[in-house]
C-alpha cells in the first residue's frame, strides 16, 4: 500500500480550515495598525511574511516552528552517539529567515522559542552547545542579530525527553520599491534554486517510513549516496536569504517568489492570480528522495505533493532577466537553473510537469 502524507498523521485541509479561519479574523485586527503609524498592504494576508506599510518602507514579520526534525535527530543520537543539534537549529533558523525573504524583507532580528517538558533536558551540555552554535550559525548565514527568545518548561505539554523549537524574526524592505509584490506575468521564467534534501518538510512522513525500515534510521539510501537515512535526513537546510540581497544589490527585480516547503510542488502556484506553472526542465530527485519513493513505498504524484524533490526556493523573473538572475544566484553560492516558464491559461491555476505526467490544479492548494 502507497503511503501519504495523510497517514502520518498530518491533514493539510484541516490545518489549511484553521489558517483560514485565522486569516479572516485577524484582516479585523488591521485598523489598530493606524494608531502606531503604519497600514496593512491589501495583499499581504496569505502569504509567507506578513507586511506592514510605513511612508518610506515595510517591516516584516515571520513566526515559524521546525515541526518534528529533531526527533530523527534524537534517534540518530540514540543509535549511533553523533550530536545533529547544530544542523537542527540552522533548520529552524531556515525555515523562520526563508519566509521572511519572499517579500523582499531582509532578516533583521531573529528569536528563539525552545519548549522543553523538563528543564533537564539543557543539562547534556554537547547538545545544549550545539543548539547554541548552530543558532548563531543560522543568525550569521541570514546577516540577522540574534535578538532573544523564549525557553519555557511545559510539564504534561511537552515530552520531557523532548525539545519543540520555533521562533520569529522581523525584518525590512527598504527602499519600497524592492518589495516582491507577486508581479508575475505570461511568460515569466520559472527559476529553481536546490535544496540540501527534505530541509524542513514533510518529516512526519519519514519518520513514519524509519518506523518501517529493519535498521530505521542506519538503513543506506544507496543510489549513489554514501549517506545512512539518518544522516540524509539531517543535512541542514539551506538559507536563501543571501540570493534575494544579492538580487536587490544588483538591480535585478524579481516578480515573485516560493519558499518550497510543505505542500511540496504544490506551493508553487501560491500566488492567488490564475496561471500555470510549467516545469520543463526537473532535475532528477536527489537519491534521498529516491529512497523515500522505494521505501515508503510513496506514489509519485504524493512525491510531489508532499516534498520539495530537490527545489528549495523558486523565483519567477522577466525573461530578459533570467540569466542574470541565475548568475545572481550562482554569484551568492546557490545551485540553480532555469526550471520553466508561467503562462495565462484563461481563469485556471496550476501547476504542470509534463516529462512526469503530473498536473496540480488549483483547489490542491488551499492556503488563503
Amino acid at each position: 500500500m502507497s503511503l501519504s502524507y495523510e497517514s502520518s498523521g498530518v491533514r493539510y485541509d484541516q490545518l489549511d480550515a484553521f489558517k483560514r479561519a485565522c486569516q479572516q479574523a485577524a484582516r479585523l485586527t488591521a485598523p489598530l495598525l493606524l494608531d502606531h503609524g503604519y497600514s496593512e498592504p491589501a495583499t499581504t494576508r496569505g502569504e509567507s511574511a506578513y507586511l506592514i506599510e510605513a511612508g518610506d518602507h515595510y517591516l516584516a514579520h515571520v513566526e515559524e516552528g521546525l515541526g518534528t526534525k529533531n526527533l530523527v535527530a534524537d534517534a540518530v543520537h540514540t543509535a549511533t552517539g553523533k550530536c545533529f543539534y547544530r544542523e537542527i537549529a540552522i533548520d529552524t533558523v531556515a525555515t523562520i529567515v526563508n519566509d521572511l525573504a519572499t517579500c523582499g524583507a531582509l532578516p533583521i532580528s531573529v528569536a528563539m522559542h525552545a519548549a522543553v517538558g523538563d528543564s533537564g533536558w539543557f543539562a547534556d551540555a554537547t547538545r545544549m552547545q550545539a543548539l547554541v552554535t548552530g543558532w548563531a550559525e543560522g543568525c550569521r548565514q541570514a546577516g540577522a542579530v540574534w535578538g532573544g527568545g523564549e525557553t519555557p518548561t511545559l510539564k504534561d505539554i511537552v515530552n520531557p525527553d523532548t525539545i519543540v523549537l520555533a521562533g520569529s524574526a522581523i525584518g525590512k524592505i527598504a527602499p519600497k520599491h524592492l518589495r516582491i509584490t507577486g508581479d508575475v506575468q505570461d511568460g515569466d521564467r520559472i527559476i529553481f534554486l536546490a535544496s540540501s534534501g527534505v530541509q524542513t518538510n514533510g518529516l512526519s512522513l519519514c519518520r513514519l517510513i524509519a518506523d518501517k525500515l529493519p535498521l530505521g534510521y542506519q538503513t543506506a539510501i544507496g543510489h549513489g549516496d554514501p549517506r545512512s537515512y539518518g544522516e540524509a535526513l539531517l543535512a541542514p537546510s539551506v538559507i536563501y536569504v543571501a540570493f534575494v540581497r544579492e538580487c536587490q544589490r544588483r538591480g535585478l527585480k524579481l516578480n515573485y517568489v516560493a519558499h518550497v516547503t510543505g505542500h511540496g510542488w504544490r506551493k508553487l502556484m501560491r500566488l492567488e492570480e490564475p496561471l500555470v506553472y510549467e516545469i520543463t526542465a526537473p532535475r532528477a530527485p536527489l537519491p534521498l528522495f529516491k529512497f523515500l519513493e522505494e521505501a515508503g513505498p510513496i506514489d509519485r504524484r504524493e512525491m510531489y505533493a508532499t516534498f520539495n524533490q530537490g527545489v528549495g526556493f523558486a523565483a519567477y523573473v522577466a525573461p530578459q532577466s533570467a540569466d542574470a538572475v541565475l548568475a545572481a544566484a550562482k554569484a551568492a553560492g546557490y545551485d540553480a537553473w532555469l526550471a520553466g516558464r508561467v503562462r495565462k491559461d484563461g481563469r485556471r491555476k496550476a501547476v504542470e510537469v509534463p516529462s512526469l505526467g503530473l498536473t496540480f490544479e488549483g483547489d490542491t492548494l488551499q492556503v488563503r
